[in-house]
């Protein structure tokens, strides 16, 4: 049986400290900004625009000097007192934050609160969330020259998809931290599109972009390819391990020695990197091709 279950971080959620043992930073600037969504601290860093920003959420892990600052905890398990902490004279998000009861003793503490573009499924709207992010922070140049970039490795990335003859079935999985659990994506996923994108598909279906899933699902559906999320990659350490997990072990991914690490950051969500991400899973899902 499938069961929806929480992205692992809600497994060890942190409340306002640095990942690892940092303090917050000292500004001199009276602007204090937290930020609590992926998605906009990379366009942050990528513009440049990074000098105010104090906190942020515990998802938010790129780029990797981003991991120097403390973090306020999970984005939908957040506490007032671990965001009031920072003395945020702004705090920015994407509407995918909580607790309801957490949002609303900020809203009637009178903490500022701003969100940009939240609906992020496209391209097109990657794009007019790093314009409209790089308006806010007075980047425009480097907005522009983000989306330039964008664009020119997103249509490189779909031109070489027509060169390909099969299209690889890959499953995408999370080792879970919880009882060596198997959290999948699913064709409803962001990682999805990335991967379709780079002419493969995700054979795992659900109702939910990630999903529980047992080893007999994972054999079930064959892989011809396996892309592990860093945090399961590293734990178990060699290849060797990861391809006596149960499930894992007979499918085409395992026997061919086509299992790779990647970061979790890198595939689910959208932003300036992803036609290079696109491109990144082109080489590893079509490797010898």
């Amino acid at each position: 049986m499938k069961k929806t279950i929480l992205l692992p971080w809600v497994m060890i959620l942190l409340t306002s400290c640095g990942r690892f043992g940092h303090q917050t930073r000292q500004h001199n600037d009276s602007t204090r900004i937290v930020c609590l969504s992926k998605q906009y601290n990379e366009v942050i860093y990528a513009l440049g625009a990074e000098k105010n920003l104090v906190a942020v959420d515990l998802s938010s892990t790129y780029p990797p000097a981003i991991k120097a600052l403390p973090t306020v905890g999970y984005h939908r398990a957040l506490s007032a007192e671990g965001l009031l902490a920072q003395n945020p004279t702004l705090v920015i998000h994407d509407n995918n934050i909580g607790p309801e009861n957490v949002m609303r003793q900020l809203e009637q503490m009178k903490v500022p609160m701003k969100t940009f573009m939240d609906s992020v499924f496209t391209i097109a709207q990657t794009k007019a969330m790093i314009q409209q992010l790089g308006t806010y922070f007075h980047k425009e140049p480097q907005a522009d020259s983000l989306c330039k970039k964008l664009d020119a490795e997103m249509n490189q990335a779909l031109t070489n998809v027509h060169q390909y003859t099969d299209t690889p079935k890959v499953v995408i999985i999370h080792f879970g931290r919880a009882m060596n659990i198997y959290l999948a994506l699913t064709q409803k996923s962001t990682a999805a599109k990335l991967i379709g994108w780079a002419g493969g598909r995700i054979p795992i279906d659900g109702d939910k972009g990630m999903q529980q899933v047992s080893a007999e699902l994972i054999a079930q559906a064959d892989p011809d390819v396996i892309l592990l999320t860093d945090f399961g990659y590293d734990r178990l350490g060699t290849f060797e391990k990861i391809k006596e997990l149960p499930g894992v072990s007979g499918t085409k991914a395992a026997l061919h020695h086509r299992i790779y690490r990647i970061e979790e950051h890198d595939i689910v969500y959208l932003g300036p990197r992803t036609g290079a991400n696109v491109l990144g899973f082109q080489k590893l899902i079509h490797a010898g091709k």
